[in-house]
């Protein structure tokens, strides 16, 4: 039975999922890492078993969002040995359908692993939105308080002003006192 990875462990592997097309994924290179295999081996068992994959497992990024992981995380140029074409992105799903072609103790330990590490990003993003929520609610109740505020202030500065100040005066005025004013 596999043992627990440690925290350091799974953090790392949390990094190496990325969210493209709205899913999280993780790339054709990294699984092959974790599964101890190169990625030419695992994308031809991958190959060899495509009907297993099927496009809401599996898919290749496109130019534009091989770049866009390319620019954001450190992935070979191709001019240096680097990949010849784009990767293959698996879902979480896809993740597990490989550990289970592969069929190694590694890759069984690997598949927990990675379950795992799903899990553990799916909680984060559920807290996240729960947090979002109560935030929401917080600055609905709030809004109204800001004009609520300011008519304190007012009726508190009213209240510190001398009476000479807020005094008017009641009852007619003769020519002279509007002379004197």
């Amino acid at each position: 039975m596999a043992t627990d990875t440690p925290a350091q462990d799974r953090s790392s592997l949390t990094s190496r999922i990325h969210f493209v097309r709205g899913q999280k994924i993780m790339l054709d290179a990294d699984l092959a890492e974790l599964y101890g295999i190169s990625t030419r081996v695992f994308n031809q068992a991958i190959k060899r078993n495509s009907e297993r994959f099927p496009l809401d497992f599996m898919f290749r990024l496109d130019d534009k969002e091989y770049k866009s992981l390319r620019s954001q995380f450190v992935i070979s140029n191709v001019g240096r040995g680097g990949r010849r074409h784009s990767p293959m992105a698996f879902t979480e799903h896809g993740a597990i359908m490989a550990a289970t072609i592969l069929n190694s103790q590694r890759a069984i330990e690997m598949s927990v692993f990675i379950v795992r590490a799903f899990v553990q990003l799916r909680d984060m993003v559920s807290n996240h939105s729960e947090l979002t929520d109560k935030l929401n609610k917080l600055e609905s109740k709030v809004s109204g308080h800001d004009q609520e505020i300011a008519n304190l202030f007012e009726t508190i500065r009213q209240l510190m002003m001398s009476p000479t100040q807020t005094r008017r005066f009641v009852g007619f005025r003769t020519n002279r006192q509007e002379r004197d004013k």
